[in-house]
């Protein structure tokens, strides 16, 4: 009888086990399946199946439509146009200057040389103000716009490369792919702008330009411009402008590509660069 009784409890047992209701897998398998599922990892997987595409970025070519004499002698960092005049900043220390040129003669109406310590570089308006970057200097200049009398002085955290405005803010570059965001009353760094394409940053920014609501950023060492949603920090579009001039012309050096100026008023890009003996006056054609 013992033996049919202990027979009978281990069938009751091995039951009991297969039921699930003691400590077997069934529960433990279910535990880890829900915790798996909960994952960051397996949320993350399914977050991006949700996500749209990254926009393809588009293609641009030029088409030149004039062109217009330009100082070989002019080491070109900035360029504005405003009512038909063109403003140009220069670098290099000991000739670094802030000018006024005539658009076409390429004549310089107006200069006012930065102190022999500067280098200059990028210009941009703002009311009836000239706002002019230095490159390491931590420094930037406030003139007014008729006279090139000096307004104010004010510091910058990085090195200034590039600047431009939306009519609010002012936009400034120092080389990396981070634009920075600046009070034009204080030039405190407001925010930043990350840059990015599908192939991750975008370094080297340089020269700005604002057109259209998007920002045109030239990439320093480079034939291409940017074209960037500020909203995003997206590149939207890369224009790219090799072959526009030689290496050399007229048996003169000449140095990269930097200088973008827009005419609002009339829809009208302008590029030029650091010793260009030509101002383009261009127009983008879409790549298929």
């Amino acid at each position: 009888m013992q033996s049919f009784i202990r027979s009978f409890l281990i069938i009751l047992m091995l039951a009991v086990q297969t039921a699930g209701f003691g400590c077997g897998s069934k529960p433990q398998n279910a535990s880890e399946n829900t915790s798996a599922a909960s994952t960051p990892q397996a949320e993350t997987s399914n977050q991006s199946e949700t996500l749209p595409p990254l926009p393809s970025v588009q293609q641009y070519s030029y088409q030149i439509v004039n062109t217009y004499p330009h100082d070989t002698g002019a080491f070109t960092e900035g360029l504005v146009l405003d009512g038909g005049v063109l403003y140009e900043s220069t670098g290099l220390k000991g000739q670094s200057s802030l000018r006024k040129v005539d658009l076409e003669t390429g004549k310089v109406l107006q200069i006012r040389p930065l102190g022999a310590d500067y280098f200059g570089e990028g210009i941009t308006m703002f009311g009836n103000t000239i706002i002019q970057l230095t490159w390491q200097d931590h420094k930037g200049f406030v003139y007014d716009k008729s006279t090139f009398e000096l307004r104010r002085e004010f510091n910058i955290d990085t090195e200034g490369w590039g600047i431009t405005t939306n009519g609010k803010h002012l936009i400034m570059s120092d080389g990396t792919s981070t634009l920075h965001i600046l009070d034009p009353e204080t030039f405190e760094n407001i925010g930043d702008i990350s840059v990015q394409d599908n192939g991750g940053p975008v370094n080297n920014l340089n020269e700005l330009e604002y057109v259209g609501g998007l920002i045109y950023a030239n990439v320093w060492n480079s034939d291409n411009i940017a074209i960037i949603d500020p909203g995003s920090g997206r590149v939207n579009g890369w224009v790219n402008l090799k072959g526009l001039l030689p290496a050399q012309s007229d048996g003169k050096p000449v140095d990269v590509l930097n200088g973008i100026a827009y005419d609002a008023q009339k829809g009208r890009l302008f590029v030029t660069g650091k010793y260009w003996p030509s101002l383009f006056e261009i127009k983008l054609v879409r790549q298929q």
